[in-house]
C-alpha cells in the first residue's frame, strides 16, 4: 500500500497503540496535520497553547500509563519550545516520543525560514533521536524511537522529519524486525549479586531502604512490600518514589532528601546496611557526599548501568529491573524483624511531629498556611488523589503532608526543577487516566509560568483541578534569601493577577479563600465539581519549609527550624 510520508507516520502511531498526541501545527509539520485529520476516530488530538505544554502534558500522560506520552510541533521555535520538556523527561527517566517537521531536505543548513538544528540541540538531553529524511526510513525510525523510550531506563526520544519526507510516498508496512544495534538493557539480576546482597541483610543490625522512582516505573510496588515485610527494614522513598509504598504502612518511615523527614536523613548516616533501589543517590538525597552513609555498606540495585558508583561507592552493586531484582531477593533473605531500630525512628519522628508538623496542620494563629490545606485535601480525597504539583515551597509541602495511599498519584518535576510544569503535566495526567482525581498544586510563581493551559482545560473539557497556593512570593527563593541571605529579598516578591478573573477568562469556575474558615467548603466545591476547577488560597506570606538540609550540609545536620 503507498502512501505519503505523513498518512505512514499515522499508521505507524496506531499500530504502536498510540490514543493521544498533544500538539501544535505548523508549515513544516502540516502535511503530518492532514494526514492526522483522517485519523481523529483512532487518535485524540490535544491543541495546547503553548508547545512546552505539549511536552509537560505528555510527561504527565505517560507517568500514569508507563508508555510513551506523544508530543508534536512545528521546526523552528516550534521545536524549541519542546526543549524543556524533554529535558525534564531525560532527567526524570520518562518515555516520550517527541515529532518534530522540519524544512525541506535541500534547505538543511542554508538558514531558511524556521529552521533549527533541533538534533544538535536535543542530543544530550534525549536517548535517541533521528533525523528521518525520506519517507521509506518513517516508520522504522518510529518504531525503533518508541522502543528505546521504553525499554531499559525509560526517556525522551526525538524524531525530526523533513517537510519533503512528509510528502513523499512509499509502501507501507508495519516494521516487525527493528534491531537496535548495541541496545540490550539488563533486566535480570546476576545471581551471586542477589546471594551476596542477601548475605549482608540477613546479618545487618541496621538496615535501611530508600526506594525511587525505579520502583514505579518497574510496576514493583507489590513486590517491595513483600520484601519490606519479609526483611522487617524500614522504608523510606525519594521524593519520585512517593506514593510507591503505603504512608499508613508500619514500615513506612518517610521521605529522605533536602525537605523529607528528620528521621530518615538523620538514622541514614546510622544505617550499617543501606539498600537503594531505583533510585539515584542524586545531591538532593545526599548532601554533602563525603558525609553520606560512610558507616554504611551500599546495596545499589538500578537498571541504568551509568548509576552504579556514579555518586556513592556500592558494595553490591545490582544491574536489574526494579521487579525482578526484588522478587530474587525476596526469596534470598531470610525472615526478619528490627523492632528496636524502627523505634528510633519512631523517637526522631515524634521530634517532628511536635515541632513541626502539629504546629504547621493545627496552627493557633490566624494566618492560613500550606500545609494545613494540603493536610485538609489530603483527608477529603482519602490521600487517592493524583497530585501533579508544580516546583517550589508547595511541591515540597505537597509531598510531605499529603498521605498517599495508592501508588502512581505523586506527579512532579524533580530533576530539573521546572517552574510551569505542574498545569499541563495535570492535564496529560488525567487524559491517561479519566477515573482518577487529579488535582495540580501549584504556586502562585510557577502557575503564571504555564497558565494559558487553562484554555486548554476548558476547551477540552478535562476536569483537572487546580490548587494555587498564593504567598505572592516565589516562595522557595525568599526562603534561601531569610536564612542564607540576611533577608534582602532581591526579586521574588511578586504581584500577581487577579487570578480569578484570569480563571473565569478561561471558563473555568473559580472562587477565592482568604481565611481559615473558608477552607473546607471550597476544596469541597472543588472536588464536587464535573468539570475543571480552580481555587486559590491566599496563605502566609513567610511560611517557610522545614526540615531543611542546608546546601553543602550532611544529611545528619538536617534542620528543624
Amino acid at each position: 500500500m503507498k502512501v505519503t510520508g505523513a498518512e505512514a507516520l499515522m499508521k505507524t502511531l496506531v499500530d504502536l497503540g498510540i490514543d493521544t498526541i498533544f500538539g501544535y501545527p505548523g508549515g513544516a509539520i502540516m502535511p503530518v496535520y492532514d494526514a492526522l485529520y483522517g485519523y481523529t476516530d483512532k487518535i485524540r488530538h490535544i491543541l495546547v497553547r503553548h508547545e512546552q505544554g505539549a511536552a509537560h502534558a505528555a510527561e504527565g500522560y505517560a507517568r500514569i500509563t508507563g508508555k510513551p506520552g506523544v508530543c508534536m510541533a512545528t521546526s523552528g521555535p516550534g521545536a524549541t519550545n519542546l526543549v524543556t520538556g524533554i529535558a525534564d523527561a531525560m532527567m526524570d527517566s520518562v518515555p516520550l516520543l517527541a515529532i518534530t517537521g522540519q524544512v525541506h531536505q535541500a534547505l538543511i543548513g542554508t538558514d531558511a525560514f524556521q529552521e533549527t538544528d533541533i538534533i544538535g540541540i536535543t542530543t544530550p538531553i534525549t536517548k535517541w533521536n533521528f533525523q528521518v529524511t525520506s519517507a521509506s526510513e518513517l516508520a522504522e525510525a518510529v518504531v525503533k524511537g518508541y522502543r528505546i523510550a521504553m525499554e531499559g531506563r525509560p526517556g525522551p526520544v526525538l524524531i525530526d522529519i523533513t517537510k519533503n519526507a512528509q510528502f513523499e510516498e512509499t509502501e507501507y508496512h508495519f516494521p516487525t524486525d527493528v534491531r537496535i544495534e548495541g541496545f540490550q538493557p539488563v533486566t535480570t539480576p546476576n545471581p551471586r549479586q542477589i546471594q551476596i546482597a542477601a548475605e549482608l541483610i540477613n546479618k545487618a543490625e541496621r538496615p535501611f531502604l530508600v526506594f525511587g522512582h525505579g520502583v514505579l516505573i518497574a510496576r514493583a510496588t507489590q513486590e517491595l512490600i513483600a520484601f519490606a515485610e519479609k526483611s522487617g527494614i524500614p522504608v523510606a522513598n525519594t521524593l519520585h518514589g512517593l506514593s510507591g509504598f503505603p504512608s499508613a504502612h508500619p514500615l513506612y518511615m518517610g521521605w529522605v532528601g533536602m525537605h523529607g523527614n528528620y528521621a530518615t536523613n538523620v538514622l541514614t548516616n546510622q544505617a550499617d546496611v543501606l539498600i537503594g533501589i531505583g533510585m539515584r543517590f542524586d545531591d538532593r538525597v545526599t548532601g554533602r557526599l563525603d558525609k553520606y552513609a560512610k558507616q554504611a555498606k551500599v546495596i545499589h540495585i538500578d537498571i541504568d548501568p551509568a548509576e552504579l558508583n556514579k555518586n556513592v561507592h556500592a558494595e553490591v552493586p545490582i544491574v536489574a529491573d526494579a521487579k525482578n531484582a526484588l522478587i530474587a531477593l525476596t526469596k534470598a533473605i531470610k525472615k526478619r524483624e528490627h523492632s528496636a531500630w524502627i523505634a528510633r525512628f519512631a523517637e526522631l519522628r515524634q521530634q517532628e511531629v511536635e515541632q513541626i508538623i502539629k504546629p504547621n496542620t493545627e496552627p493557633k494563629d490566624d494566618k492560613v498556611r500550606m500545609a494545613e490545606v494540603i493536610h485538609r485535601l489530603s483527608q477529603k480525597t482519602k490521600g487517592e488523589a493524583v497530585i501533579v504539583p508544580d516546583v517550589g515551597q508547595h511541591q515540597m509541602i505537597a509531598a510531605r503532608y499529603y498521605q498517599f495511599t495508592r501508588p502512581d498519584s505523586f506527579i512532579s518535576s524533580g530533576g530539573a526543577g521546572t517552574m510551569g510544569f505542574g498545569l499541563p503535566a495535570a492535564m496529560g495526567a488525567k487524559v491517561a487516566a479519566p477515573e482518577r482525581e487529579v488535582i495540580c498544586i501549584a504556586g502562585d510563581g510557577g502557575f503564571q509560568m504555564t497558565s494559558h493551559e487553562m484554555m486548554t482545560i476548558s476547551a477540552e473539557n478535562i476536569p483537572v483541578k487546580v490548587l494555587v497556593l498564593n504567598n505572592n512570593f516565589l516562595g522557595m527563593v525568599r526562603q534561601w534569601q531569610q536564612l542564607f541571605f540576611e533577608r534582602r529579598y532581591s526579586f521574588v516578591d511578586i504581584k500577581n493577577p487577579d487570578f480569578v478573573k484570569m480563571a473565569e477568562s478561561y471558563f473555568v469556575p473559580a472562587e477565592k479563600v482568604t481565611d481559615r474558615a473558608g477552607i473546607d467548603a471550597a476544596l469541597d466545591r472543588m472536588l464536587a465539581a464535573k468539570g475543571p476547577y480552580f481555587v486559590e488560597v491566599v496563605c502566609e506570606k513567610e511560611e517557610n519549609v522545614f526540615p531543611m538540609i542546608p546546601s553543602g550540609a550532611a544529611i545528619d545536620e538536617i534542620r528543624l527550624s
